[in-house]
């Protein structure tokens, strides 16, 4: 039982911490290091709380953890959503603005200027474009970050404008169409999905309001998931279902909306 709870914790802990931001080119090991030591922490913390509780108690520390850390991926799932969400909307702004520049006669590096005053993210394409580099490679590179990959259009479309020699202005002009009637496309499926969201939240959440009718009517279900060795088993498991049926219905929307 010491083995498996304390495995538990390693696996949880380990899906739930986020691993720290990464310069591109740093050795990939350094990014792990962070994460393996607070694994190790709690490891050495599960330990201890095991020399200090007996088996039940022990049992009943180890899921609440459990639960902790599954709200906080889920609720840390909600806000990179949101974030990518706003990355977005912001590609779409710099696609237009650069469209309208161009198209009133104002330089490309002008133009990629004016962007990254308005997204600063985007300075290290203005950068390149600058300095005579890739602005193109930079464009994908940015493009790898959450709700940006629309960057992606923008990267192929100034690269063909480039070979070519046809005018950006216009061929940005149709990447910024081509985006925005992606993202009316995104919208229009979160929209979609947000009910089934809601659904999923109020299934989550209609347990608790069972506990409550059992112990209205005489009962005692929290005594019973909570003081007896199948209760435990049972809680584990309903909890353990609802909250991989939430991070299943999260990954299913990502996947959807291109996150």
């Amino acid at each position: 039982m010491t083995l498996l709870a304390v495995a538990l914790v390693a696996v949880a802990t380990t899906l739930a911490i986020p691993a720290p931001t990464q310069l591109p080119g740093a050795p990939s090991a350094d990014r792990a290091v962070p994460r393996v030591r607070v694994v190790v922490t709690l490891v050495s913390g599960a330990l201890a709380l095991w020399s200090w509780l007996d088996a039940h108690q022990f049992a009943l520390v180890t899921l609440l953890g459990l639960v902790v850390l599954g709200i906080a991926r889920l609720v840390r799932r909600r806000q990179v959503a949101r974030a990518a969400d706003r990355t977005a909307e912001r590609v779409l702004a710099v696609c237009d603005a650069m469209a309208s520049d161009l198209a009133a006669g104002q330089p490309p590096l002008v133009s990629l200027r004016r962007a990254a005053e308005e997204w600063p993210d985007f300075a290290p394409v203005a950068v390149a474009g600058q300095m005579g580099a890739d602005v193109p490679s930079q464009l994908r590179e940015l493009a790898h970050r959450p709700g940006a990959r629309q960057l992606r259009t923008l990267a192929a479309t100034w690269q063909v404008a480039h070979d070519t020699g046809s005018g950006l202005a216009a061929a940005i002009g149709q990447a910024a169409d081509a985006i925005r009637a992606d993202r009316r496309t995104a919208r229009l499926v979160a929209t979609e999905l947000a009910s089934a969201h809601a659904t999923a939240r109020m299934l989550a959440a209609l347990p608790v309001g069972v506990l409550l009718l059992g112990t209205g009517i005489g009962g005692d279900p929290v005594g019973f998931l909570t003081g007896t060795t199948a209760g435990l088993v049972c809680l584990a498991i309903g909890l353990g279902l609802s909250f991989a049926g939430l991070l299943w219905l999260e990954r299913i929307a990502d996947r959807v909306l291109g996150r």
